[in-house]
């Protein structure tokens, strides 16, 4: 059962996965600080992302209200798991929300072994990592982002520094790549059917929408 239809059993109606319930609604309802590190392998190949993010007030205590199984206004280890556990279920349809490219050619990610939840200031944290399927070396342009492609949750990097590269090569430089929604849409206005509209999900819009760490260098290197 999706994390978002389990939390309607406390009224909380498809938080953080609304796609099955909402795809045309097209605006976020759960809002996520996120922080990205690209780790680098010394063969310069991809090691791991490390992903953290950070959730709002409002969903932090809906998650609260639905796995505080004692009621006693927090959460313990075995209840964090729980978290863990159903985020991890909920969003291996959605490979993780990772949105990865070499070159403009989609790159395949392992599902992270597991997912960590904590509770910091009242806010729910999610932590995880994962690999690529198959060695990503570094040469030409590799760029990395997260985007939940149904537009219900909101992933934000609220500043370029949170988004890292761990022992960059000397010869790599990084942008980050901020895309404009207006402009995105313009660009990619013949892409955009009925059918996107109506399911999403479907499309490769979060190649579009997302905010990305572009690494780019030596075609040799």
């Amino acid at each position: 059962m999706p994390f978002s239809h389990q939390l309607t059993k406390a009224a909380a109606a498809a938080l953080l996965l609304g796609a099955s319930t909402g795809p045309a609604l097209v605006h976020p309802h759960v809002f996520a600080e996120a922080r990205l590190d690209v780790v680098i392998n010394p063969d310069r190949t991809v090691k791991a992302l490390r992903h953290l993010w950070r959730f709002d007030d409002l969903f932090s205590s809906t998650v609260l209200m639905e796995f505080d199984k004692n009621s006693d206004l927090k959460l313990d280890d075995a209840e964090l798991q729980d978290v863990a556990n159903t985020v991890h279920a909920s969003l291996a349809e959605y490979n993780y929300f990772q949105v990865a490219t070499a070159d403009g050619k989609d790159v395949a990610m392992q599902p992270p072994p597991k997912l960590i939840a904590s509770f910091e200031d009242q806010q729910l944290i999610i932590l995880f990592e994962s690999a690529p399927k198959e060695p990503l070396k570094l040469s030409g342009k590799v760029d990395f982002g997260v985007y939940d492609p149904t537009f219900y949750t909101a992933i934000d990097f609220t500043e370029d520094a949170n988004l890292t590269v761990v022992d960059k090569p000397a010869d790599c430089s990084t942008t980050v790549i901020r895309p404009d929604p207006d402009e995105a849409l313009a660009q990619n206005q013949s892409t955009l059917t009925e059918a996107f509209f109506n399911d999403p999900t479907g499309t490769d819009m979060s190649k579009i929408f997302a905010t990305k760490l572009e690494i780019a260098c030596q075609a040799n290197g």
